[in-house]
């Protein structure tokens, strides 16, 4: 793990192989970790970097007023990395989003997978089916307490959230999928008070001003809703291409690293061929 110092904060990251970049980001339920296998199979061609945002994994917390896609690219910057293909999923893929509204010229390509949209309101559906599946797995009392960092959160109650996040998201969530999660939850009940930022305007109004070729993975077990996004970007975004993961929930590089990272390969030899990308088997 290195880390390196992006707008106020230390984030970790990995960097491995040579060639063009590509830089891969977490969901807001994971940590860099849920790249391992596409990071390791596009290191043969690529220069492949994964980090932690800052308050997620080895990076340092979340603290104050920060934008995400704004340390994104102060990676970039403290990197050397003029431009870049990015890999996002969930709201990592918002981030990317919003990246490359900002700095159109150091975004080669976008690769969306299961991803949020900042500046899109979740519908009542969503709300209420999370508060049903998840919040409802600790109550409401301790809850408050831990958001506002006044009880320490019990492990039993780490572990309880996790573990209905995970299947909320995750039809049969691994052990690290799991893992990433109570680390999610330990952070943010115990981590300073912080205020995230997004892009204005944000994406969901801006989708065709993207100009990078994007590639858009949905995974037909994730949450309607969520799918949904997918449908948005595939259709509001110029030229895009979509690929439906069927046995895949709202990690797919996770649930099905193999088909996940071949995709990738084929998308980003499509990319530095020349050629548009089309349409993926």
């Amino acid at each position: 793990m290195n880390l390196v110092h992006v707008n106020g904060a230390d984030l970790a990251y990995d960097e491995a192989g040579a060639g063009p970049a590509v830089i891969f980001v977490h969901a807001g339920a994971a940590d860099r970790r849920m790249w391992a296998a596409q990071f390791d199979g596009l290191a043969d061609t690529h220069r492949v970097i994964r980090y932690d945002q800052r308050g997620f994994g080895g990076s340092g917390d979340a603290a104050g007023e920060y934008r995400h896609y704004e340390d994104l690219l102060g990676l970039m910057d403290a990197l050397h990395v003029d431009r870049a293909t990015l890999v996002g999923c969930s709201m990592g893929g918002s981030y990317a989003l919003e990246a490359a509204l900002a700095a159109p010229d150091r975004v080669a390509a976008l690769v969306l997978i299961c991803s949020g949209l900042s500046g899109r309101e979740w519908p009542e559906s969503m709300r209420a089916r999370a508060a049903r599946e998840v919040h409802s797995a600790v109550p409401a009392d301790r809850l408050r307490a831990y958001a506002s960092r006044t009880r320490e959160p019990d492990p039993a109650d780490v572990e309880a959230m996790a573990l209905a996040q995970a299947r909320f998201l995750v039809p049969e969530p691994a052990e690290l999928v799991l893992d990433m999660l109570r680390g999610v939850f330990r952070r943010t009940w115990t981590g300073p008070q912080r205020t995230e930022r997004h892009l204005e305007p944000g994406p969901a109004a801006r989708l065709g001003e993207v100009v990078a070729p994007t590639l858009v993975i949905n995974g037909c077990l994730d949450v309607p809703e969520i799918q949904e996004v997918s449908g948005l970007l595939s259709d509001g975004t110029r030229g895009s291409v979509r690929l439906d993961v069927p046995d895949a929930g709202h990690l797919p590089p996770v649930e099905r690293p193999a088909r996940v990272t071949a995709a990738l390969r084929g998308f980003l030899t499509e990319l530095h061929s020349g050629d548009a990308p089309g349409a993926l088997a």
